[in-house]
């Protein structure tokens, strides 16, 4: 696995570097720890704090590579994620205030939004790694989430939640919210629901992690919450899509945005799969069937 951590050398509780080293240790990662000076005079300071920084990283036996930059931050880190394959990246999330749409410091939505890799966001305080949760819609494009969550979780002992949270039906159905909060009925009854959840779960249990699924009901982000706070998970896994079209940026989503600003532990980021990527091997098969049958045809012609 590689890590990339991203600081600026000005975060007093070095947030980004204890999360990396919980992280990276366990999971024996190459970890690159960028700094990015936005002002040429800032380089010296600069590096002296990632110096300082390396250090507490070599503590959780991590042996990072130090890499200086100076330029525009966002530019400048999906640089660096272009020119080197990362597994992950993770960076600050400053609280800047609770109103509006974006709660933290900017740049750490556009991070998201901009590289290529899962984002892991410095929320919070972290002191250790041992139970997740991941907020799935029960579709199988949280599948990537999943399959990162469980390697993340094999290498720190986590157990792991997914947890699906459903629309609070009206008071005369209280029979339809025993039913679908009954996990065990729910994953047997062949469902879309039912089958997507049983292969996650089944995926994360084939690597070894211990997972259970929960079902809640009522408002998503209130109920995402209401889970952290009542089972102390330490880290809240969600998703972005990738945009249509020629520009390359994936979208958070409003949920996404939401558990971001208020989350007080970290927040993993994941990504789905391309679409386009996902069509394409059926796109180039149906060609290429067409042009075997029409020679074909043209090859039994007198």
């Amino acid at each position: 696995m590689r890590i990339l951590i991203c600081s600026d050398g000005t975060d007093p509780a070095d947030k980004p570097i204890r999360l990396g080293g919980l992280l990276a240790g366990p999971c024996q990662a190459e970890t690159t720890l960028l700094g990015i000076a936005e002002v040429p005079g800032d380089e010296g300071p600069l590096r002296g704090a990632l110096e300082s920084e390396a250090e507490k990283l070599r503590g959780f036996g991590v042996s990072p590579e130090l890499v200086l930059r100076t330029g525009e931050p966002i530019r400048e880190i999906l640089h660096q994620t272009i020119s080197t394959q990362y597994d992950l990246t993770i960076i600050g999330a400053e609280r800047k205030g609770t109103t509006g749409l974006y709660w933290r410091a900017e740049k750490s939505y556009e991070v998201i939004k901009a590289i290529p890799s899962p984002v892991l966001l410095a929320t919070g305080a972290c002191e250790t790694l041992k139970s997740f949760v991941v907020c799935t819609g029960g579709k199988n494009f949280i599948d990537a989430a999943v399959e990162l969550t469980g390697k993340v979780a094999v290498a720190v002992g986590a157990s792991v939640t997914l947890l699906h949270v459903m629309a609070e039906p009206p008071a005369i159905y209280t029979d339809l919210v025993r039913l679908e909060e009954d996990v065990d009925q729910l994953l047997r009854s062949g469902s879309e629901l039912g089958r997507n959840l049983l292969a996650q779960k089944q995926s994360l249990e084939r690597l070894g992690v211990a997972t259970e699924v929960r079902v809640r009901h009522g408002l998503v982000l209130s109920q995402v919450f209401a889970e952290v706070d009542e089972r102390k998970h330490d880290l809240i896994v969600t998703g972005s899509s990738p945009t249509r079209g020629p520009l390359g940026h994936y979208i958070m989503g409003d949920l996404t945005r939401s558990i971001v600003n208020r989350a007080n532990v970290p927040v993993l980021v994941a990504r789905a799969a391309k679409s386009s990527e996902a069509k394409r091997p059926r796109f180039w098969t149906a060609l290429k069937q067409i042009f075997v049958s029409r020679n074909a045809e043209e090859a039994r012609e007198p």
